[in-house]
């Protein structure tokens, strides 16, 4: 490859057309040399002429040779010469002219200004113009190389071959590229795949082919992508003669996808699917890869007729789940790094390619854990006891709150039934009071076991949160993790005594405190109430009380019957009207004197029936 700087158009388009005219001091001195050369020379010439007369051989080669020094050379013709003398303006060359040739010093120079030429050494050189009056030859070398540059071009075009060149510059639709004379490189045929930084181009050196070539119109197009699709092609046939399933091969990362890595491996591109790429958990690939890295990887599948390769890389080592169940037995204490968080549970890693679950209900003893970033992130350290591990399906069942002792196991010998505890309120529900025992442990208050008598609507009514309170263990269930408390149960059940202060048939006097269509609930006492039926109101037929009493008033009823179990007492209006009116009438029929006739005997008889019946 030669840098051949630009001429005039009209020269490359004929090359026989005349060079510019140099000027005439160097035109003088052009002639001027040649003829004294010619006349120091023809004495010694004609001295070897008449040696050889008078030997009578070798004339004609003598004549032959003087000839020769006044041959024509075509305009256009490439000779070779000797280079002979250089100086500022010139170099000159003999190509055995009569006259030697002159080329403009500024062929020679290299981009820095260097000149590049020796006498004595031998170039082949261009007949741009010549003049035999003046005996005066002008020879280019640029136009010398650029001829033999596109005789190389057109070798190169009709064998089909390759030429070098130098990418030197971007223009549009692609690049500019030297290879003795510029060329065009579009984008497109730069490479086998879109170029994403143009600019990495620029500078470096490539095999082209030449697509087409106009040497009128100095034009040529190359292609570096026909090679390429050439090399590829033959690297694709060796690739699939040479690769078979289980062989280990090394290739380079072409492309990276979120569900695998095309490998290139060698004209063939192969699948490593992000499943195969680790025995472990792989987010995305391009965590452990780049383009263009080198890794070594295992021919699972071949199919040659649709060219798909299967790869793995994860298969280079043994499964780690082979021998998981001799490495993490049932009952043993393990460590890992928590990996990923669900609703349901944490999973650890125990080892690259073994993963455990810890479910949400194996996180605490106590608490009661929603989700487990509760407890525990992406990344802690923590420590386990496998609970169960089935390697057939890759499972491993892993519990936190077993490393430390199960304190339901403890709880019912510290705090037996019947204990009384203090605690503070931490939480109140509509069911009840949550009061904290011990760390982790909550007891429960039941709405029912706040009061004996109280009509609780909610626990709030009577505590807050934070108040310290007394109670009584009642129940623990360690197997369900409860434990019941009672405060009601600090002090004795007035029910349990309420039939010695309320006997049957007395009567009492109370406050109406409710009214319903079947009643009216009377309060004895602070939570004691007794109820008058709507058919124990009164003598004639009432369907409700509701608009003939009013809540606060306070009546007087006959207590009927009790029922401690039951928290039931039954009170009765109309009987203690009936009550009175027979001892209204039994106080008259005693009042009334001795009988004076026999309707008198039949009136008081009569009274004592109805009495009897009442």
């Amino acid at each position: 490859m030669v840098n051949n700087k630009t001429n005039d158009e009209s020269q490359q388009l004929n090359p026989k057309a005349p060079a510019d005219e140099p000027d005439s001091d160097t035109a003088n001195q052009t002639v001027v040399q040649p003829v004294a050369n010619i006349k120091a020379e023809q004495p010694v010439e004609r001295s070897s002429a008449k040696k050889n007369q008078e030997s009578g051989t070798g004339m004609e080669s003598v004549m032959d040779l003087y000839e020769e020094s006044f041959k024509r050379f075509a305009e256009g013709e490439v000779v070779t010469g000797r280079i002979i003398s250089v100086d500022r303006e010139h170099v000159l060359v003999d190509i055995g002219y009569k006259s030697e040739g002159q080329i403009r010093i500024q062929e020679f120079k290299d981009e820095e200004g260097n000149i590049d030429a020796h006498v004595g050494d031998k170039i082949e050189v261009m007949v741009e113009w010549w003049d035999d009056e003046e005996e005066r030859v002008v020879l280019s070398k640029e136009k010398a190389e650029n001829v033999k540059v596109w005789e190389s071009i057109k070798k190169s075009y009709d064998d089909e071959g390759t030429v070098q060149g130098v990418i030197t510059n971007r223009v549009k639709g692609g690049f500019s590229v030297d290879i003795g004379v510029q060329a065009f490189l579009p984008g497109s045929q730069a490479d086998l795949r879109p170029i994403r930084n143009m600019d990495d181009m620029v500078g470096k050196t490539f095999d082209f082919k030449i697509l087409k070539y106009n040497r009128k119109r100095s034009n040529i197009v190359l292609s570096r992508r026909a090679i390429l699709e050439k090399e590829l092609e033959q690297k694709r046939a060796a690739t699939l003669d040479a690769i078979r399933e289980g062989k280990e091969i090394d290739g380079i990362v072409k492309n990276i996808t979120e569900y695998g890595v095309f490998v290139d491996l060698g004209g063939v591109d192969g699948l490593l699917h992000i499943t195969d790429i680790s025995w472990g958990r792989v987010k995305h690939p391009s965590e452990l890869f780049s383009i263009g890295d080198t890794i070594k990887v295992k021919i699972l599948n071949v199919d040659l007729e649709n060219e798909r390769v299967s790869l793995g890389m994860k298969q280079l080592t043994e499964d780690p789940w082979t021998y998981a169940s001799e490495k993490y037995p049932v009952g043993s204490k393990v460590a890992g790094r928590i990996v990923s968080l669900t609703d349901y549970g944490a999973f650890v890693e125990l080892e690259e390619g073994i993963e455990g679950l810890i479910h949400v209900s194996e996180m605490s003893w106590t608490r009661k854990i929603r989700h487990p970033s509760k407890v525990v992130s992406v990344g802690e350290e923590v420590e386990a006891v496998v609970l169960d591990i089935k390697s057939e399906s890759r499972r491993i069942s892993l519990g936190m709150k077993q490393v430390s002792p199960n304190p339901w196991d403890v709880i019912s010998e510290k705090y037996p039934v019947g204990t009384t505890i203090e605690g503070r309120i931490k939480n109140i529900t509509d069911f009840g009071l949550f009061i904290g025992i011990d760390e982790g442990i909550d007891g429960l208050v039941h709405i029912s076991d706040i009061s004996w008598t109280k009509r609780i609507k909610h626990p709030s009514e009577l505590y807050k949160k934070g108040d310290v309170v007394q109670a009584i263990v009642l129940d623990i269930e360690k197997e369900s993790e409860r434990f019941s408390l009672g405060i009601k149960q600090l002090t004795e059940d007035p029910w349990q005594s309420v039939a010695e202060r309320y006997e049957v048939g007395k009567e009492i006097t109370g406050t109406i405190t409710n009214l319903t269509d079947f009643g009216i609930f009377v309060e004895l006492e602070e939570g004691i109430e007794g109820l008058i039926h709507v058919s124990e109101i009164s003598k004639e037929k009432i369907k409700t009380p509701v608009g003939k009493y009013n809540v606060g008033e306070v009546i007087t009823a006959k207590v009927m019957n009790i029922n401690s179990d039951e928290r039931r007492i039954g009170l009765s209006i109309k009987r203690l009207e009936i009550e009175d009116e027979q001892n209204l009438l039994s106080e008259y029929v005693n009042n009334m004197g001795p009988a004076t006739s026999t309707f008198g005997e039949i009136l008081r008889e009569n009274l004592q029936e109805k009495l009897n019946e009442d």
